[in-house]
């Protein structure tokens, strides 16, 4: 490549990545030239910075024109625009969370902010990508961050314990994406996804429809551990219980968001037109064919998710259970392939965002201050402090899918993708009516110790908020309500900035 096409590339449409960029290499060069004695306080306030530079490039991007760069490897469309807003906002609450750095270890709070934000530019990365080899960077810089990120806390068993099973597991499914990668490659001989979709039309292609479909597994499998669902989803209980609860929340909610990216515009893009299996009326599509299957692994999340959380103690691992059995509930707009797959996901997503880490800063704060993560924690919380009981009390109806709150619109919106599309998906809307009404048993348990449980044990003064969660709190709990009183302004902000049908628009 020349000096001259490499200039006449649009780069300003890469400027919220480069902005992440650089300012990860500043706080990386700052963490190694001041004092080891020094305080990096100040690191989360440049973090900080970058996010929201980040956040203002994007949104000036907003009613930009699909761009391309790189050949075509580099794609900034709506898709892209709508999960990079979802990853920047969920990573600035995440800093702003580790502004009470309690569980944080000195030593390493360093690494900590610019890890984050490497993790955060991987998954922008997979979010942008429309080739094979830049999805793949991006995973990896997103996984590899996510590994250390985890296992920081060198001194604490449980966080070594988490990080070698996290890096165990993610060996597994790289290796299974990896394998399923090398196939498309093989039958189609280029590695982007829209190229392949093209290419998957030769009749070569049509006359190894089984091998297209075992790449289609091999991909999918790799991918579902990224975002916790059955039967991958096992790592994901030890790894939030052992990391620090911010890397928690974030590997919960912003590598929940790149995962669903890569998957969605992977699976969509590459196998559009790809060859299924054999039926009396002919060749049936393979997203069509491999919907039943699918369709199993997502009620199998629920009901797995749902069900182990019932008997936890530990409200992080219970936490992480939740994760998996909304990990189930996002997977039925993909198996319904409904006009509103984009929509619905990326809306339910958000909705996610807002209360989790809503609950996860509450937990945070919580837990830090019992020292313990044990249920009992939150015993009488109500009448040591009403309002954060209240807020609590918020995140869990939304997370239970309450009427007026953000979970219940996103759960309807994914109720109609599954019903509005021929077939209708009943018996996949009823696993998900019945689990999320198991899911009620445990969201109430934590209410039932707030208002009902009188607290055991010493009884310590209850400090202020510290400034960082209490600014958490605030925001999600403004927009949980707001989304769930009036959905219609968020669906609206959607339809007037994301035009999702330009993914497949090649250019």
């Amino acid at each position: 490549m020349d000096l001259e096409t490499l200039l006449s590339y649009e780069w300003s449409s890469m400027a919220p990545e480069f902005t992440i960029l650089i300012t990860a290499t500043l706080l990386s060069l700052l963490d190694l030239f001041i004092g080891k004695d020094k305080d990096r306080k100040g690191f989360v306030f440049l973090g900080l910075l970058g996010i929201v530079v980040s956040l203002v490039f994007l949104v000036g991007q907003f009613n930009e024109e699909v761009t391309t760069i790189l050949n075509n490897t580099y794609r900034l469309d709506s898709f892209a625009k709508a999960f990079k807003l979802l990853m920047l906002i969920g990573t600035g609450l995440v800093f702003l969370m580790a502004l009470d750095r309690s569980g944080i270890e000195k030593e390493y709070r360093g690494e900590f902010y610019y890890l984050m934000l490497t993790a955060l530019l991987g998954g922008m990365m997979m979010a942008s990508s429309a080739d094979l080899i830049t999805l793949f960077v991006g995973l990896e810089l997103l996984s590899l961050s996510s590994y250390i990120l985890v296992g920081m806390r060198k001194n604490n068993l449980q966080s070594n314990e988490a990080a070698f099973k996290y890096v165990v597991n993610g060996s597994i499914a790289t290796a299974f994406t990896l394998f399923g990668m090398s196939y498309l490659y093989g039958f189609t001989g280029t590695t982007n996804l829209y190229e392949i979709a093209g290419a998957i039309a030769n009749p070569l292609v049509q006359d190894n429809a089984f091998l297209m479909i075992f790449a289609f597994f091999l991909l999918f499998g790799g991918l579902s551990f990224k975002i916790a669902a059955a039967p991958f989803h096992m790592w994901a209980p030890d790894v939030y219980q052992g990391a620090a609860t911010p890397v928690t929340a974030f590997l919960s909610v912003v590598s929940k968001t790149a995962g669903f990216a890569l998957l969605i515009r992977m699976m969509v893009l590459s196998f559009a037109q790809a060859p299924g299996l054999q039926v009396l009326t002919g060749v049936k599509p393979l997203l069509l064919s491999v919907q039943p299957y699918i369709a199993f692994l997502a009620g199998i999340t629920m009901i797995v998710g749902n069900t182990a959380a019932l008997r936890q103690r530990n409200v992080k691992r219970l936490f992480a259970y939740s994760s998996i059995a909304h990990a189930g509930y996002l997977l039925v707009p993909f198996i319904s392939l409904s006009g509103f797959l984009f929509n619905m996901t990326a809306f339910y997503l958000g909705a996610y965002l807002l209360m989790n880490l809503g609950a996860f800063a509450i937990l945070h704060y919580v837990t830090t201050r019992a020292d313990s993560e044990d249920l009992n924690v939150f015993s009488g919380l109500y009448k040591k402090n009403p309002l954060l009981a209240l807020g609590m009390t918020i995140f869990l109806l939304s997370l239970a899918g309450i009427p007026l709150t953000a979970g219940f619109i996103g759960k309807y919106g994914i109720f109609m993708t599954a019903l509005s599309t021929v077939p209708k998906h009943y018996f996949l809307v009823g696993v998900m009516l019945a689990t999320t009404i198991v899911s009620y048993i445990y969201y109430f348990n934590i209410m039932v110790q707030m208002y009902f449980r009188k607290h055991e044990g010493e009884e310590r003064e209850e400090a202020s908020l510290p400034i960082g969660i209490r600014t958490v709190i605030i925001v999600c709990l403004a927009g949980t309500l707001l989304f769930g009183i009036f959905p219609g302004i968020g669906l609206e902000f959607m339809n007037q900035h994301f035009n999702f049908s330009d993914v497949f628009l090649v250019k």
